[in-house]
């Protein structure tokens, strides 16, 4: 019988447990990571181990953008496999949600870097089963701060339970990496996803991306650079910051939150400059580079994109990109959820999970 477990979503992260179970063998698979910041790399043959929502606000093959090569495969962070080490009960909050199966849990290297990491999550796979999709997290945070696994854990579980497979990537932060470091990050996990699909049984062709305020301005670019669709097949953002300059004017309003305050200064460390009249041409050319509409194109991956009707990040930074994305003929759904939430906070709205999960099953048809 499956319990029911009850809590909200501050506690979502300590309402699961994630299980560690060896991957099965392959000649070039990633194995685990030993520590955080020093992957190690395995034998020549291949050989070696096998292996709720986060609330903070927030390569492509070129050499320093932590791209994964044939020679060093990433491989998990720790030797164990993240187990959370919690254990399964009912506590008393907010939100009713019904316990998933702990799925296969194991953190990997998509590149040399300390930052450069990814968990998956998935299922084994029956003897006659076909690739499963999946669906790449990326995490909120102002490009500045966040983690992979904060609180995404519950949110992995409900989704593998529904026959997606799911990784949840770090990347490097501003202001120590500049723009577009993030991005390339995100593309390098993207491309280590497909490299090594057979190891999770994935299905390299039917991938999605989702994220999450600062994430969810990655994701939308994972949609749209380049011709999107080669790189995924949809993109769902909560609160995403799509125009960089745009968050930047917004916290210099008179009355301007703190956090609008704060997002504002985080422009700035991304893009390692302040935008105005004095600003070098350098600058310019990177806020333009990180405004998701400079990328639109034919071709692009179909959005889902929300925000809540008090988000900080207001639904204007949506509403112009699915315009936009429209004209050039490819579907772009922006929706509104009552509230002051942020990110990841809309899924403590009942409506919310339902919506992004019918959206992924009618776009990668994870029963197929």
């Amino acid at each position: 019988m499956r319990k029911v477990l009850v809590c909200g979503a501050a506690f979502a992260a300590t309402c699961v447990s994630a299980v560690a179970v060896p991957v099965g063998a392959h000649a070039n698979a990633p194995v685990p990571t030993p520590s955080a910041s020093v992957p190690s790399v395995p034998p020549a043959d291949g050989s070696g181990p096998s292996g709720g929502p986060e609330t903070g606000v927030p390569g492509t093959g070129v050499p320093g953008t932590g791209s994964p090569s044939a020679s060093s495969p990433a491989q998990p962070e720790n030797g164990q496999g993240a187990t959370d080490g919690e254990p399964d009960g009912t506590v008393t909050a907010q939100a009713v949600m019904v316990t998933p199966r702990l799925p296969k849990v194991r953190t990997y290297a998509y590149g040399r870097n300390a930052a450069q990491r990814i968990d998956a999550y998935w299922r084994e796979p029956g003897p006659r089963a076909t690739p499963r999709p999946a669906v790449l997290l990326l995490h909120g945070g102002y490009w500045l701060e966040g983690d992979k696994a904060g609180g995404w854990k519950y949110f992995a579980r409900r989704l593998t339970e529904e026959g997606f497979v799911v990784l949840s990537a770090n990347y490097r932060l501003a202001p120590q990496a500049q723009w577009p470091a993030q991005r390339n990050d995100a593309m390098s996990a993207l491309a280590f996803i497909k490299k090594h699909a057979r190891v999770w049984n994935v299905d390299p062709n039917r991938v999605a991306v989702m994220g999450s305020s600062a994430g969810g301005q990655l994701a939308t670019q994972l949609g749209t650079f380049g011709t999107g669709t080669r790189q995924v097949r949809g993109v769902v953002a909560l609160s995403p910051p799509n125009n960089p300059f745009l968050a930047f004017q917004d916290g210099a309003k008179p009355g301007a939150l703190l956090n609008e305050r704060k997002l504002r200064r985080a422009v700035t460390g991304l893009v390692h400059c302040v935008p105005g009249l004095t600003a070098d041409p350098d600058c310019w050319t990177r806020l333009d580079d990180a405004s998701t509409l400079t990328h639109v194109s034919a071709g692009d991956a179909p959005m889902l994109l929300m925000h809540a009707t008090g988000d900080f990040v207001p639904v204007t930074q949506s509403t112009g990109l699915a315009s936009a994305l429209r004209a050039a003929g490819v579907q772009a759904t922006v929706k509104t959820i009552d509230g002051d939430m942020h990110a990841s906070e809309m899924l403590e709205d009942e409506h919310t999970y339902p919506t992004i999960l019918a959206w992924l099953k009618k776009l990668l048809n994870p029963g197929q």
